[in-house]
């Protein structure tokens, strides 16, 4: 398992690194593709539990939300998620009319989804179009591996009692508590690296960096936690299996896309 992590870990780290520095389209093309993959991920997860949510509203909801993100920041999305729910709802009626008695629970479905993975997700766009955001980037999601990694390794290792016993077993409060203590390692880390590459005048500072990381660190395991939340109700153990040793797109940015959404408000209402 832990060498399947590695070995996807590093076939994707280079490309995920080079977009990120890259940024514009072909960034926000790339994030549009992930969430695609994960909202499909989500509907399925709901099927698993006979529901029926709009598989097909779900995925391009959420990339067409991603891409609009990238392209106007917030000044289109309003009407692009107008559109969405509307075309979500004659659907949803179109079924229940063909004789889908739980149509109005799929609809929900459909809406939370491209909700949750879609609008929340594309903060991973607007956190990257923050001036200097690769650099924004580059601290913030590291903070996040830092404390997933270090909750992982410190909880196999030392982990008694139980964080959340029915959300996530494995999860301990050792862990949890070695994670909050990674996370503001590598943000003030990782900070030192941009302040070097582009001076502290711009936002900067190693003590906004231990802040950032700390934040994240207590906050996003709950994103981790939600999804567990959805596969624990349909006795599902991954997303999908789509990334060895992993389990699924989703699986991977459960904790990322609360992350992205976190930093890009602490960094514009605070550190600009």
């Amino acid at each position: 398992m832990l060498r399947q992590r590695v070995i996807v870990t590093a076939i994707l780290l280079p490309i995920g690194l080079a977009l990120i520095v890259l940024g514009g389209v072909a960034f926000t093309l790339f994030i549009a593709l992930i969430l695609a993959i994960a909202a499909w991920e989500y509907a399925k997860i709901f099927k698993n539990g006979s529901h029926q949510p709009a598989e097909v509203i779900v995925i391009v909801g959420t990339a067409a939300l991603t891409i609009g993100r990238g392209i106007s920041g917030f000044q289109h999305v309003d009407w692009i998620l107008g559109l969405i729910i509307i075309a979500s709802m004659i659907y949803h009626m179109i079924a229940y009319e063909r004789g889908r008695d739980k149509a109005g629970t799929d609809f929900s479905i459909t809406i939370s989804g491209i909700v949750y993975v879609g609008w929340l997700g594309a903060y991973l766009v607007s956190l990257r179009n923050l001036p200097n955001g690769a650099w924004w980037f580059m601290v913030s999601l590291p903070s996040i591996w830092a404390a997933d990694s270090g909750a992982y390794f410190y909880g196999i290792r030392y982990g008694k009692r139980k964080l959340s016993p029915r959300l996530s077993p494995k999860k301990t409060v050792e862990g949890y508590l070695a994670g909050v203590v990674c996370g503001p390692i590598f943000g003030v880390a990782f900070s030192a690296l941009a302040i070097s590459q582009v001076g502290g005048e711009v936002g900067f500072s190693l003590l906004r960096g231990g802040i950032l990381g700390l934040i994240l660190a207590i906050f996003t395991t709950l994103g981790d936690l939600g999804e567990s939340m959805f596969k624990r109700q349909f006795g599902v153990k991954d997303s999908s299996h789509l990334l060895p040793g992993h389990g699924g797109v989703f699986d991977r940015i459960d904790s990322w896309i609360w992350g992205a959404s976190i930093s890009y408000y602490i960094i514009t209402l605070f550190f600009n």
